[in-house]
């Protein structure tokens, strides 16, 4: 049965009768909860991030959905890839991935994955201090290295800054030991936080790297080639989030003005993927508590919707069945612990057990931190519009 036809970018408060009955024949041939990966909503999202910022080189960030499916998908788009981890080494290897489209952005590293990060052929790696440059005296004739610099963004999902990056005048002590060990430095890294809403803090971060940039000339070392302008671009959850197009206007104009010579990347990840997932989890069943209906879903904050705790994940969600005056409801998951909510305070209709429920843009840190507690199996994936295989089931 093709599975071509069913287009989650369209999702809105309803769901047309065709894709009613693709959700439903999906559920009867693998059951629920399902994760449904949309291919063609990859594409979408990748062309549009690369269609906004012409020039750059888009490095797909394996974190927040590593599958085999968005690895393929991407590299037929010829996306480039970044990894942080042996283990996305790993998957990147397996998927045919060439070393040369990658690049090893964790600032902090064992030694064991530099040697396999090296092993593969990915030989650009991050530093943000001297521990770790000096991490690479051995390989020093073998890699290429990237300074992250820091700049602090309080309103973002998750301010990477806090945890990692250095001051302008730390990446210039940098610079000036790596020449002094034989160290090549390649370029300046940084990024202004997950699902950053404001483009100016990358207008900001491109202008202070450019100053480190004349610094570091002045002083006789070796000039910088590379700006890595990390991810952070939005996506709508349940608000609505600038246009990409018009959202990466005054970063091209900031990238504009640095030396035709540096090469720009960027690391999208939550962009890339959000959209392209949806889940799909049933009614085991209800109670009536306090005035409100307490649905008990088959997947819940262990499982798909790990992200409402570990990312600020804020999902549409609606009930396949529309019908009916609306009460108010609590969507709860199907594990023992309190803390299992999923949503609280929001009007459904009335369900019957079995019933189903629809979130969206489930894709970017939700299935890849999800667990099996209390021995509930994680939601299984089913991947859609896929070029290669078009249906697949990942266990």
């Amino acid at each position: 049965m093709a599975r071509s036809v069913l287009d989650f970018s369209a999702f809105s408060h309803s769901v047309s009768s065709e894709e009613t009955h693709l959700i439903e024949s999906l559920v009867a041939q693998y059951g629920a909860p399902l994760m449904l990966l949309d291919c063609d909503s990859i594409r979408q999202q990748y062309r549009a991030l690369k269609a906004a910022l012409p020039g750059v080189t888009l490095h797909f960030a394996l974190k927040p959905l590593p599958l085999p499916a968005v690895v393929q998908t991407l590299l037929a788009e010829g996306a480039s890839f970044d990894l942080a981890t042996s283990g996305e080494v790993d998957l990147v290897a397996r998927e045919g991935v060439p070393a040369e489209r990658t690049i090893h952005t964790h600032p902090i590293k064992r030694d064991a994955d530099i040697r396999d990060a090296l092993a593969y052929g990915c030989d650009v790696f991050v530093v943000d201090n001297m521990n770790e440059l000096e991490k690479f005296i051995p390989y020093r004739d073998q890699a290429d290295v990237l300074i992250r610099l820091s700049f602090r963004n309080a309103e973002a999902f998750a301010d990477l800054s806090k945890k990692f990056g250095c001051s302008a005048d730390g990446a210039i002590e940098i610079a000036t030991r790596a020449q002094e060990l034989g160290i090549r430095i390649k370029g300046l890294s940084f990024h202004v936080g997950s699902q950053t809403i404001d483009p100016t803090k990358y207008v900001d971060a491109i202008h202070a790297c450019h100053e480190v940039m004349v610094r570091i000339a002045e002083l006789g070392l070796p000039a910088i080639s590379t700006l890595d302008i990390g991810g952070g671009f939005p996506v709508a959850y349940n608000d609505e989030v600038m246009p990409i197009d018009q959202f990466c206007q005054p970063i091209n104009e900031a990238l504009a003005c640095l030396p035709d010579t540096v090469q720009v990347l960027a690391e999208p990840g939550r962009f890339i993927v959000a959209p392209a997932m949806t889940n799909v989890a049933s009614v085991m069943g209800q109670a009536d508590r306090e005035g409100e209906t307490w649905y008990y879903l088959d997947d819940g904050v262990y499982g798909s919707f790990s992200g409402l705790i570990f990312d600020h994940g804020d999902y549409p969600i609606i009930s396949l069945n529309q019908e009916g005056e609306r009460f108010p409801s609590v969507l709860a998951g199907p594990t023992c612990d309190s803390i299992d909510v999923v949503a609280e305070h929001i009007l459904l209709p009335k369900l019957n057990n079995g019933d189903l429920i629809i979130t969206r843009m489930m894709g970017a840190y939700s299935s890849a931190t999800a667990t099996d507690f209390n021995f509930f199996k994680r939601a299984q994936t089913v991947v859609l519009n896929d070029i290669a295989l078009e249906n697949r089931m990942i266990g």
